[in-house]
């Protein structure tokens, strides 16, 4: 618990297994209640990894749903647990678990709903690793997203969230794709709704075992977070009705 409010972590998880037990182990357990996997039908030994590991509760999926699949388990099973606090962590221990406290006392303590892991914030991204094409790639798209959704936020693209119950249980994240733009989609309803998202620098750490997308999907990519911009900025002005920008439960 945290200022009473029951935290809990969610892990969705791809062939992961050389990378969990590192993760899992800077996880502060004193104030994190439950911790989720989610395996996408990995090919390596993540399961064996995270039974071993303690980790209580774990998900497998039988057929690859992509990553915005795994995370729409996840957080329906934080939910089903009674989660205030849910934070999503990518297992490839790119992001250091121990800004967890930061990033759930912003939303214990009332002052924000939504909180990302910033790369980009101070010189995480570069010194940690990031190939300089991404990094360009990262500043491009995300100059591009504030122009058209009208925010000043300093990535999009950060696999490190915190989310407060009342956000997940009002945007409808089951309308988003099940590929990697899910999270430029939840980050566009989180906007949409009318919440303002807090930023912590996160320091990162990319290596042969930290997961990652080729140049190939990387642009498929980014050509989908344009669109999801352009789709949030007409729905402003009232020329789109997206379905991804509707609340749970509206036609």
């Amino acid at each position: 618990m945290i200022l009473g409010k029951k935290l809990v972590v969610v892990l969705p998880a791809y062939n992961a297994g050389l990378t969990i037990e590192k993760t899992y182990n800077e996880i502060p357990f004193d104030i994190v209640d439950e911790v989720i996997l989610v395996d996408d039908a990995s090919k390596d030994n993540t399961i064996e990894v995270a039974q071993k590991t303690g980790i209580k509760h774990i998900i497998r999926h039988e057929k690859n749903k992509g990553y915005g699949g795994n995370q729409k388990t996840c957080y329906d099973k934080a939910l089903s647990l009674g989660a205030d606090i849910v934070i999503m962590l990518h297992p490839d221990y790119q992001y250091t678990p121990k800004l967890i406290p930061s990033m759930a006392n912003l939303i214990a303590q009332d002052l924000y709903h939504v909180v990302f892991g910033s790369r980009i914030l101070g010189k995480g991204a570069l010194k940690g690793g990031m190939p300089k094409y991404k990094y360009l790639f990262n500043r491009m798209l995300t100059l591009s997203q504030n122009i058209l959704m009208n925010q000043k936020l300093s990535e999009y693209h950060t696999g490190y969230r915190a989310f407060s119950r009342e956000v997940l249980e009002k945007i409808d994240y089951h309308a988003n794709s099940d590929d990697f733009v899910f999270d430029n989609q939840m980050a566009a309803q989180v906007c949409y709704a009318g919440y303002e998202i807090a930023e912590i620098t996160c320091p990162t750490k990319y290596f042969a075992e930290a997961s990652s997308i080729n140049f190939k999907r990387s642009t498929v990519y980014g050509l989908g977070v344009l669109g999801v911009s352009l789709s949030y900025f007409l729905n402003r002005i009232k020329i789109a009705d997206s379905r991804i920008f509707k609340p749970k439960n509206r036609p």
